[in-house]
């Protein structure tokens, strides 16, 4: 295919999956099952495959990661940070869908489990996935 000269960063998607209850907001994470941070919790989400389009690759993630279909997210914003992950430079491009309730997940694919949590209430989180739910909520 091609050839550069200069290292390039990877890209990636992250669901920020949520339901609104009463005076409440839950999301929904997933917990690690690979290194970096095996074990903490992280929004659903990985790599975009070459012949993918964005949203596309997330909504696979997400299935993939907690055996969630949607059928539309809203693309929030892209994370940038330097050091946002400890493997190389990577970028992720966050989309968000509200669900009218929450569902039964399951971990699936390199997510050991999934989970629906209070935002006033996390978890310790990967990445920089915190900062994230933050910016949004």
């Amino acid at each position: 295919m091609y050839s550069y000269k200069y290292p390039r960063p990877a890209l990636t998607v992250d669901a920020l999956v949520y339901v609104k209850e009463e005076s409440d907001i839950f999301v929904l994470l997933i917990q690690r099952g690979i290194e970096p941070f095996k074990g903490m919790w992280a929004l659903p989400g990985g790599f975009v495959n070459m012949d993918e389009l964005l949203e596309t690759a997330c909504k696979r993630e997400l299935e993939e990661e907690t055996g969630l279909q949607v059928k539309k997210m809203d693309q929030f914003k892209a994370f940038d940070a330097i050091n946002r992950d400890p493997r190389h430079r990577t970028i992720s491009v966050v989309f968000s869908v509200q669900l009218p309730e929450k569902t039964d997940v399951k971990g699936g694919d390199d997510a050991a489990s999934a989970k629906w949590f209070s935002v006033n209430n996390l978890p310790e989180m990967a990445f920089d996935h915190r900062k994230i739910l933050e910016e949004y909520f």
